[in-house]
């Protein structure tokens, strides 16, 4: 007897991750883009306002679990905003209240994003010992003048005494840095680099400062930010410092040492599913015969008012068949080592061949090169990222 799959179904579901947003800070960063909103009131005034998040939070998992029932969680990353504004104890309930509803895998990989004040820089200890394992702190630079510069709250002792409490508490933690920041010289990239390095950190992430959309720096640009090519040199150095650090470039803006890559946004990049809860959160859930996408209300007041009716989802969508190679390849072709053709199959539910022609077109580009198990960037693909990955956009 013949068994026929219908097209486009799943021969098998991929990990499953959780994300958990958390979406106020204490000033808006002018060249954020994220959903992020500033919370005006003090610390004992944020105390209903953390209860009432939780609430809700604790009541989207709930609605959500139908989807996701019998599914393991290998990862979980608390983002932001700024997580650890939070109170130890209301990130402890937080993962209290999410492990008493998913099934966690043995040594889940735990992440939080912090930022370096000395407010939050005091919580770390606690926060490790409410069951983070993983802390991402957004130093972006260890220099007073650029801080200023990005509209960031911390300054470079406080970055400094951030890192160092991180290392007492942490095994693995990482260290957000930008680059092409306004006025920055070489030089000044280069010292920044040498204070993170100081500290041996297990990860780093190195990000590029660029002009999103409604932002305040797409409508007022900052003055003095290096050219294009002064860009791509600075870029080249950080490559060939962090690898002589002991650092290996493992996707686009991601460093590590060996055994401390960030599994989550591995996960992301592999197409693995998520379901995201919290103020704007984005989910993608894979089923036999379909992949959802989902996003919940963005506004926290009105997120918070939807999810304890067991509302939280403003949006949802199924990823068209025809959409699927492309998300792959959006995700998989950040990194280094590419994927498994396999996998693509497995992930996406289409064959080989729909992706064939592109595939081609890469390797005679230079941007890519293959085997027959695997797919990857070349360096000049690495370097014309988003050249590459057009190739696989349909028209």
């Amino acid at each position: 007897m013949i068994t026929l799959q219908r097209p486009g179904a799943l021969s098998a579901l991929p990990p499953l991750s959780l994300y958990v947003h958390l979406p106020w800070c204490l000033k808006k960063c002018p060249y954020c883009d994220f959903n992020s909103h500033e919370l005006k009131s003090d610390a004992a005034e944020r105390a209903p306002l953390e209860a009432r998040y939780l609430d809700a939070l604790r009541a989207d998992l709930e609605a959500a679990l139908p989807q996701i029932w019998g599914r393991r969680v290998f990862t979980v990353f608390i983002g932001g905003g700024t997580p650890s504004l939070f109170s130890p104890d209301s990130i402890d309930r937080l993962l209290a209240d999410i492990r008493a509803r998913l099934p966690l895998e043995a040594g889940c990989e735990i992440t939080l994003e912090a930022n370096p004040g000395t407010f939050e820089r005091d919580r770390f200890k606690a926060f490790r010992e409410a069951g983070v394992t993983r802390l991402s702190i957004g130093v972006q630079s260890f220099d007073d003048a650029k801080l200023k510069a990005l509209g960031r709250v911390h300054d470079r002792a406080q970055a400094l005494a951030a890192v160092e409490e991180a290392q007492r508490h942490f095994e693995t933690f990482n260290l957000d840095l930008m680059y092409a920041l306004p006025g920055q010289s070489p030089a000044d990239l280069d010292a920044d680099l040498s204070q993170a390095l100081a500290f041996e950190p297990p990860h780093l992430s190195l990000y590029h400062l660029t002009m999103e959309p409604n932002t305040v720096f797409a409508t007022r640009p900052p003055e003095g930010l290096p050219d294009e090519d002064t860009a791509f040199d600075m870029l080249d150095h950080l490559v060939e410092r962090t690898a002589d650090a002991g650092l290996q470039r493992y996707e686009v803006s991601a460093y590590a040492r060996t055994g401390h890559h960030c599994a989550h946004n591995l996960n992301y990049w592999q197409f693995g599913d998520y379901l995201g809860i919290g103020a704007g959160a984005h989910s993608k859930i894979s089923f036999p015969d379909r992949i959802v996408r989902q996003v919940r209300w963005r506004e926290p007041a009105a997120y918070m008012d939807k999810a304890v009716q067991g509302l939280a989802v403003s949006n949802e969508q199924d990823v068209a068949l025809s959409a699927r190679g492309f998300e792959f390849m959006m995700n998989a072709l950040r990194l280094k080592d590419g994927f498994e053709l396999l996998r693509f199959t497995e992930r996406t539910g289409l064959t080989l061949a729909s992706i064939q022609q592109p595939l081609a077109e890469a390797e005679a580009k230079g941007l890519l090169q293959r085997d027959l198990a695997r797919a990857w960037p070349t360096a000049k693909g690495f370097d014309f990222l988003n050249d590459l990955q057009a190739l696989f956009l349909k028209d």
